[in-house]
């Protein structure tokens, strides 16, 4: 018989934020709302009176907050939320000023730093100080290159505390892929460290930033801060200091700027792996109602809660995390190898600091199974709550894993959006229950919805994910698109009016959501179309396999499926377990899933916040040019997919 793998008993249900909620709503609004479900139809069918209830109870610092909720509310693009609001997203963060732990870092290299919700204020008021003095003003572009620490959110809070503009990469991103992301935005001031951490190495910085800031001529200020020396030789660059002088060491108080709910907020990158990426622009209005939504209904987080993302700068992932601070709750920073000394070495943190939420990817818990780690059984995870995982679709065997070795009485939430919406369509719901390979629910206030070619609604069929009503976190638009033309053709260009995320996926019996892979790389064999994560599922589950990749080629009129495997080491690929691997697939799915073809590769290149790039090595195997290669963590795996003797016609 079909059954969840975790139901929330009814203590802990009554005890969530979202059952709260839901009675705000019952008494405001003399509604009858008592389950997920009905709450998420009266958001939608309600929309303005949701969006203007979860302000009032986010409790939203604002200088106004204005009569008007939702103004042209029919046009997608161009619906505008809030419109004579005036607000400032830093006051928001930093509403605490206490002496309650605000940031917690962590390091590869076992070092500690805390920060209460007091001392943050006051490091974000000397650095904004430092800006202000530079004439950084509403508008201005203000760029880290930052690994994941406590400074790399002052600078950002102290940027956007003037009304200024954010944007981040990670330092593992290449001098071109930085150029290609920060020129086209052209940030007045770089935040960088001298170097990072990674899996036992000491990385140098410097010699990049002196690249980077000679490529880009905006930049009038570097700003380092010294993380792998205490005194880094600042020579090879220009205009630059370390943080400590760059500030004003005399300032108590911050200057938020208020200003529109629309105003730009953080300007954030496609994967760019098919060409330059695309400069996505987030309000800064839209970006914190709808993570303080996602944050304290659909994640439960709190003044109490240890809250913990794995995740680099350069991924969506960080922006949301950091608006836990808003919740009042601590952030737990980690920047290092999530592997390095050990494969357990995020889990005896998660115990030393008493973590309630954590968050990862699934190539992370997939990775942590082949190892044979059991995290359940070897650490105290009491305090743990909620499991969150991104990045890709969550397989079927994952599930399984997090509640046989990791913790039974866990909310596991797959969650599902992008950096194109800073945030998730789908997501999870401390009130449901979980069921096996499926997120849990659509979000609050998202009219999402499953279309086929024509625009028909589907249920419990695959289609394309979209959205049919406008929400607070779409975008402003692009960077450098006056008419708004490319913005529309991004996400505007399938149906009228009508945002298409570009997922491929399906509504469940249980009204979860399954994601089946990205429709640009879903396959079509015998014009069946195939999701690659339908594939992927199956794969994950032989022993021998550690990742796996599947692209369609044109063959003979056709499309035939052809996946790459990465084996455990020392496994060579032979007829026995190519065929274990068909039978596999073949047993769960359905035989046009059944590869044609089964290579060995070393290596499945990936983009840095470690999505595999299935279009990229189509590219390849197909004899085109893959446009921008910095885009990935791994470039040089593309060359073992170059020239296939395989794949030769």
């Amino acid at each position: 018989m079909d059954q969840p793998l975790w139901t929330p008993s009814p203590a802990r249900v009554r005890s969530t934020r979202l059952w709260d909620f839901m009675q705000v709503l019952n008494h405001r609004h003399d509604t009858h709302l008592n389950d997920y479900d009905s709450l998420w139809r009266w958001s939608n069918q309600h929309s303005e009176s949701f969006w203007s209830d979860l302000w009032d109870y986010a409790d939203i610092k604002a200088a106004f907050k204005g009569k008007q909720v939702l103004a042209d509310a029919h046009r997608m693009p161009g619906a505008r939320w809030f419109p004579d609001a005036r607000l400032n997203f830093a006051q928001n963060l930093l509403r605490y000023r206490d002496d309650h732990p605000a940031i917690v870092f962590n390091g590869e290299d076992g070092r500690r730093v805390e920060l209460s919700h007091a001392e943050l204020y006051a490091e974000v008021a000397r650095v904004s100080a430092g800006l202000k003095a530079l004439g950084i003003q509403p508008g201005d572009v203000v760029a880290g290159y930052m690994p994941n620490i406590a400074e790399t959110i002052i600078a950002m809070l102290a940027t956007t505390a003037l009304g200024g503009i954010w944007t981040s990469c990670s330092p593992d991103f290449g001098i071109n892929g930085v150029i290609d992301r920060f020129g086209q935005v052209k940030p007045r001031v770089l935040f960088t460290t001298d170097g990072y951490l990674y899996n036992g190495k000491t990385l140098d910085s410097l010699e990049k930033v002196a690249s980077i800031t000679a490529a880009i001529e905006s930049i009038e200020q570097t700003v380092v801060v010294p993380f792998v020396n205490t005194a880094p030789d600042l020579s090879p660059l220009t205009n630059t200091s370390v943080i400590s002088d760059f500030g004003d060491a005399q300032a108590q108080e911050i200057e938020f700027v208020a200003l529109p709910f629309d105003h730009p907020l953080y300007v954030m990158y496609s994967s760019g792996t098919t060409g330059v990426p695309k400069c996505i622009v987030h309000s800064a209005g839209g970006t914190l109602i709808q993570h303080l939504k996602e944050l304290m209904l659909h994640t439960d987080i709190g003044r109490d809660d240890r809250f913990f993302y794995y995740t680099t700068c350069g991924w969506m992932m960080w922006n949301w995390m950091v608006s836990g601070l808003a919740t009042g709750c601590t952030l737990v920073l980690f920047d290092g190898s999530p592997f390095a000394p050990r494969p357990e070495v995020l889990w005896d943190m998660a115990e030393r600091e008493k973590i309630t939420v954590f968050g990862t990817s699934a190539k992370y818990l997939a990775a942590l199974e082949k190892a044979g780690v059991k995290p359940g059984k070897s650490h105290d995870l009491s305090p743990l709550k909620a499991l969150l995982s991104t990045g890709s679709p969550l397989s079927h065997e994952s599930f399984d894993y997090v509640y046989r070795d990791i913790k039974a009485d866990l909310q596991l939430s797959s969650i599902s959006g992008g950096t194109d919406i800073i945030s998730c369509f789908a997501l999870g719901s401390p009130v449901l229950p979980v069921w096996r390979g499926e997120l849990q629910c659509p979000g609050l206030g998202m009219a999402v919805d499953i279309f086929d070619d024509e625009g028909q609604s589907l249920r419990q069929a695959k289609g394309e994910l979209v959205c049919t009503q406008p929400f607070p976190s779409m975008p402003i638009g692009f960077w450098n698109d006056p008419d708004g033309q490319r913005f529309h053709d991004a996400y505007f260009d399938s149906f009228d009016n009508i945002w298409a995320h570009g997922d491929y996926g399906e509504i469940t019996a249980h009204g979860g959501v399954i994601i089946h892979g990205r429709s640009d790389a879903v396959l079509n064999p015998g014009g069946v179309r195939i999701g690659t994560a339908e594939i992927y599922r199956q794969v994950e589950k032989v022993d021998a396999v550690v990742e796996s990749l599947c692209i369609g080629q044109p063959w003979q009129d056709d499309v035939r499926v052809v996946l790459f495997v990465r084996l455990r080491e020392g496994l060579l690929l032979d007829d026995e377990l190519r065929q274990q691997i068909r039978t596999t697939i073949r047993a769960n799915t359905t035989p046009r899933h059944v590869p044609a073809v089964i290579i060995q590769v070393a290596d499945i290149p990936r983009t840095i916040s470690g999505k595999i790039v299935e279009l990229a090595v189509r590219k390849v195997v197909l004899g085109e040019a893959v446009k921008n290669k910095d885009a990935l963590a791994n470039p040089e795996a593309l060359e073992l997919y170059r020239d296939l003797p395989e794949l030769q016609a």
